[in-house]
């Protein structure tokens, strides 16, 4: 599957020549077609993606909230992408928020870690069957509590990242509310033994929306970047990791701010420069309430961070920020901005993508005014086509799991 490609210098390039503070972005044309993976449950909430069972493909993972599900979609391959994909309930459990995928225990069978809120507040791992033929069995699934993070928080995003190099996968967690906090699961040295996970607080947080692993101060370890939409705390940040001889002894992570301390900031997308892919992010997008882009740019790892808000004309016609994406949408070697909204009710659109002109950026249809309530964007080339096209969820009209087909081949 074609990567997501960035192009960051010429975006930044196009604002650089509007106001200092702010950029305006301009609304202008027919939604793409919508293909529905599954919508069998209620409240689709959120997509993760991995190669599950190593055919190349992106599968997907996706917690069901209304519903009380955590389902698993093995990706058909180009020539059947646009049917229902296989599908597995890999575990039953209530008011799930985010699931991701993670080999745990090694086996070579890939995971599902999910995080539910509501009066569960517990982390679940759904074991996979280690003999690849069960994968779609649901029966073949093994479901567990986390007991440390039993009726403790209200989870609500997981990031699998090894954090000490011991054992095995770590799962750095976030939560939202009362008690709210980011911290990190450590794997025990049998992951399978469920009572043995410890977990370890970060820093005090009001609602985590995001959790991105990357190396922000060029040291050779995947540091975490998060946004923190509400409380005392809320930003966009990132915290530094110790290494892992100092996550053995469970070391503190020291909190570096980006922005967004005036804002409620909801998903965010990373990037490094064009030209150095691998080197640490300079740029950081934010989908902002109630509806906006920021952007915090820094010119090298030991620089300070600078803000530029990105105001989108015409937000009658839209729902309230919900994430966003940075991408070459239309093939023409520029940066486009793909966008998604909650609250999208009656006409208004709740999926759409930027391309820049100038001073300007020219809002297009992707969703249409079906749906309301839309969730986390990735962008893969599903088809094979060459361009990227758009995975989201939406739980409100029930659309469940979907993705749009670019047009622009």
């Amino acid at each position: 599957m074609r990567p997501v490609t960035v192009l960051i210098p010429v975006l930044i390039s196009v604002l650089s020549v509007s106001s200092p503070s702010d950029s305006r972005l301009l609304a202008t044309d027919a939604p793409w077609r919508r293909h529905t993976i599954d919508h069998s449950s209620r409240g689709a909430d959120g997509v993760r993606l991995a190669d599950a069972n190593g055919d190349g493909h992106l599968d997907i993972t996706t917690g069901w909230e209304e519903g009380g599900i955590i389902r698993v979609y093995l990706n058909p391959g180009p020539q059947s992408v646009t049917l229902k994909w296989p599908a597995v309930t890999v575990g039953k459990v209530k008011s799930p928020e985010d699931a991701v995928f993670a080999d745990l225990d090694g086996d070579g069978a890939v995971d599902v870690v999910s995080s539910c809120e509501g009066k569960t507040r517990t982390m679940f791992i759904h074991w996979a069957p280690s003999d690849g033929a069960d994968y779609l069995r649901e029966s073949a699934w093994t479901t567990q509590a986390i007991p440390c993070t039993q009726s403790s928080q209200m989870w609500m995003f997981a990031l699998p990242l090894d954090v000490d190099g011991l054992s095995g996968i770590d799962v750095v967690v976030g939560s939202k509310g009362n008690n709210g906090s980011i911290g990190w699961l450590e794997s025990p040295a049998d992951p399978r033994d469920i009572s043995a996970w410890k977990y370890h607080r970060l820093r005090d947080s009001g609602w985590i929306m995001s959790l991105i692993a990357r190396d922000m101060d060029d040291d050779g370890d995947d540091d975490v970047i998060a946004s923190d939409r509400k409380g005392p705390n809320r930003r966009v940040l990132w915290l530094e990791n110790p290494g892992q001889t100092a996550n053995q002894s469970h070391a503190d992570w020291t909190e570096h701010r980006i922005g967004g301390d005036d804002s409620e900031t909801m998903f965010i997308d990373v990037h490094s420069p064009r030209e150095q892919p691998d080197s640490p992010p300079t740029e950081i997008f934010s989908a902002t309430k109630p509806i906006e882009m920021r952007l915090f740019m820094r010119a090298s790892v030991s620089s300070g961070w600078q803000t530029r808000r990105l105001l989108i004309d015409d937000n009658a016609s839209i729902g309230t920020a919900k994430s966003v994406r940075i991408a070459d949408v239309d093939l023409n070697d520029k940066p486009d901005i793909v966008y998604s909204c909650e609250q999208a009710d009656g006409q208004k659109h709740g999926v759409f993508w930027f391309s820049p002109s100038e001073k300007r950026f020219h809002r297009h249809p992707i969703s249409g005014p079906e749906g309301v309530k839309f969730d986390l964007l990735q962008l893969v080339d599903l088809d094979a086509d060459g361009d990227l096209d758009v995975i989201t969820c939406e739980e409100r009209a029930n659309l469940g799991v979907i993705w749009y087909e670019n047009p622009t081949r």
